[in-house]
């Protein structure tokens, strides 16, 4: 008998993601490996409370603090940890900057490691096949399509993101900013700045 593709079982699955993810959580949920609350706390917490601010407040007291910025970038872990930013996904982190001779970037080649406590919940973009394969093989097209064009003499360096291993970029401090306060500057660091994708924002 002919194969009706009509009848293949995935052709009953949601089309949208969102869609999986609810019915994954359902079958999770009657099973009783997942406590709903939970999760939405979980989920409350990285993508609303947390996001992108710690991580934003770090950067901002690197720019406001040499002698913060130097013990950064010398041991992020311990930095960030005495901050109280610390955790699942956060464990070992690495703090690199950029400067007029180099431009960081950060990638997760193997899946979507991401430092979750300094960042929040990882976009759906650092996630995918295409950003994971060709921000290592063309990263100055990748910051194209970001809309971050560098000066040709600056170098671009991707960092892999590992389950060992995890980034944060500190950006380079936007001019005209001089005598703004922590919470100011914290308004210019953007979650992609922190990643390489992006840069602060100009007041």
């Amino acid at each position: 008998m002919p194969h009706d593709h009509r009848d293949h079982p995935h052709d009953r699955l949601p089309s949208d993601p969102a869609l999986r993810v609810r019915a994954l959580e359902t079958v999770l949920t009657q099973k009783g490996l997942i406590d709903p609350a939970a999760l939405d706390e979980i989920i409350d917490t990285y993508e609303n409370r947390i996001g992108p601010r710690n991580g934003a407040r770090v950067v901002a007291r690197a720019w406001r603090d040499p002698d913060f910025c130097a013990a950064l970038l010398d041991d992020a872990t311990a930095v960030v940890s005495g901050m109280g930013y610390y955790g699942r996904q956060g464990e070992h982190m690495v703090a690199v900057q950029n400067t007029d001779e180099t431009h960081n970037m950060v990638v997760c080649t193997l899946c979507s490691c991401y430092p979750w406590p300094l960042l929040g919940i990882p976009p759906t973009w650092y996630k995918s096949d295409a950003y994971r394969a060709r921000a290592v093989r063309e990263p100055r097209k990748v910051l194209a399509d970001f809309g971050v064009t560098l000066p040709e003499g600056t170098a671009v360096r991707v960092w892999d993101s590992t389950a060992e291993v995890r980034y944060l970029v500190v950006p380079q401090r936007p001019e005209g900013t001089d005598g703004m306060s922590e919470e100011q500057l914290m308004a210019l660091v953007t979650r992609d700045s922190m990643i390489g994708t992006g840069l602060a924002v100009s007041p």
